[in-house]
């Protein structure tokens, strides 16, 4: 695991997961995904396929599928959901960087109500790097 991503999950679970603590059952997490595709004006949004949860990884995304268990922390869709919004579809797996994390922020700010300005500062004093500005791949082509 890179150093980005174990930043991310460690900044996650210290900041993010405390605050957060509602969870979305398999059946319900399509329709979130086309939400908030919907209001990051995109079409055709990743579909959601089974997968089991295992130690090193709960979920993954991907611009075409997330995949997921029975159940989530809400956050954790929203993490894969940026994911896919940051995937260049190129084969490449997503990583953890700049454009990523302004991606997250700005879904946990719209959908999961968190403060942007206390997330900004939790970055900054865990020494992780965003981009406030970040766009979905997609309108940025």
């Amino acid at each position: 695991m890179k150093a980005d991503a174990r930043r991310v999950y460690a900044w996650e679970d210290r900041v993010v997961a405390p605050l957060d603590r509602s969870r979305v059952p398999f059946a319900q997490m399509q329709a979130i995904i086309d939400h908030v595709w919907a209001a990051e004006g995109l079409r055709w949004p990743p579909r959601i396929r089974p997968r089991k949860a295992t130690r090193a990884t709960i979920a993954t995304g991907s611009r075409l599928a997330i995949e997921a268990p029975a159940e989530l922390p809400s956050w954790v869709l929203l993490h894969e959901i940026a994911h896919a919004l940051a995937d260049r579809d190129d084969g490449t797996p997503g990583d953890h960087g700049p454009d990523f994390v302004g991606l997250y922020v700005g879904l946990l700010v719209r959908h999961a109500r968190l403060d942007r300005d206390m997330l900004a500062a939790s970055l900054a004093a865990a020494g992780i790097s965003w981009n406030p500005r970040a766009r979905p791949v997609l309108l940025s082509a």
